[in-house]
């Protein structure tokens, strides 16, 4: 029977209570973990008070580059089963979400196994906010693609990767995609990794379910124009790096679909964000493309790993 390492990074005091729970939501599970780590980035106050205070887990500082893609590699490379599962540090993991993930190692095809992520609002969902824009807030999303279970990329906060597959295809990027400039992160690495292993495939299990918390400063509209610029920033560098992007065009296919269907209901707040959030993403996209195109630096060449030797 296949087992699991579990890595949860964590960062700040301010998260401590969603940490516990997300660590308590991994040792409920009806198919237990073989380890899980806590790996905590850079900040000594959360990294002595977890060793004292969080038992049944290895706690571990980051000792890659900071962030939480440095943070995930620590993890890796402590992690002894052959399959490597990550949780946000707010995120709460359902009974049998470790069970579900891994059944979808029974293909040896499979690279990797990503599962459902709902929002956990702290305050009230606001009313505008479309669905189609769930990942602005780290969670599933309507629109997101899923062909005969199959997904062309993983969502951070809940996913699982295969052991060899991860450390052969060089982990994830330590250009920090995804903090800095939107969700690239995970978009790179499942490309990149997909394109080194012929015939690999990234799967997507619903029933794998997590339930991500959003704090109440993340339900704003400020918060929600920054997140679309972000993720066009992410996306030029991801163009640049010859990351293939028709997953996104399809995506904006449904989100004029999503903007009719609005329409024709009577809710025209949600069509209004939609193009809005669109507007903004793809403005910002085509800015950095001009920027980085003016400014090239050598690691935005996708003839160069991103990921330097550590």
């Amino acid at each position: 029977m296949i087992e699991a390492s579990v890595v949860i990074c964590a960062y700040t005091l301010d998260r401590w209570d969603d940490l516990k729970a997300a660590v308590a939501s991994v040792r409920q599970q009806t198919r237990p973990a073989r380890e899980i780590f806590v790996v905590v980035d850079y900040n000594e106050a959360l990294l002595e008070r977890a060793k004292r205070e969080i038992g049944g887990v290895t706690v571990v500082p980051n000792t890659r580059a900071r962030g939480l893609c440095g943070g995930r590699m620590t993890g890796a490379e402590q992690a002894t089963a052959p399959v490597i599962v990550f949780l946000d540090d707010d995120a709460i993991a359902a009974e049998c979400w470790l069970e579900e993930l891994l059944s979808g190692y029974e293909n040896k095809r499979v690279l990797g196994v990503g599962g459902h992520i709902e929002p956990l609002w702290r305050a009230p969902r606001p009313w505008w906010f479309p669905s189609e824009f769930d990942w602005i807030v780290g969670c599933t999303y309507t629109g997101m693609r899923v062909h005969n279970g199959q997904i062309k990329r993983m969502i951070g906060a809940n996913m699982s990767v295969r052991a060899d597959v991860l450390h052969g295809s060089g982990g994830f990027p330590f250009a920090e995609l995804g903090r800095d400039g939107g969700r690239g992160d995970e978009t790179e690495f499942c490309t990149r990794a997909a394109g080194l292993y012929d015939g690999g495939v990234w799967m997507y299990r619903p029933r794998a379910s997590v339930k991500h918390v959003v704090p109440a400063e993340r339900a704003t509209w400020k918060y929600f124009l920054r997140r679309c610029r972000m993720e066009g920033n992410s996306k030029a560098a991801l163009a640049d790096m010859a990351v293939g992007l028709g997953s996104e065009r399809r995506y904006v296919l449904t989100l004029a679909q999503s903007v009719l269907r609005y329409i024709g209901t009577g809710k025209f707040g949600q069509a209004m964000v939609i193009c809005v959030g669109l507007a903004t993403t793809t403005i910002t996209y085509g800015r950095g493309r001009l920027a980085r195109r003016r400014d090239s630096g050598p690691w935005l060449s996708p003839r160069r790993s991103i990921n330097p030797s550590p």
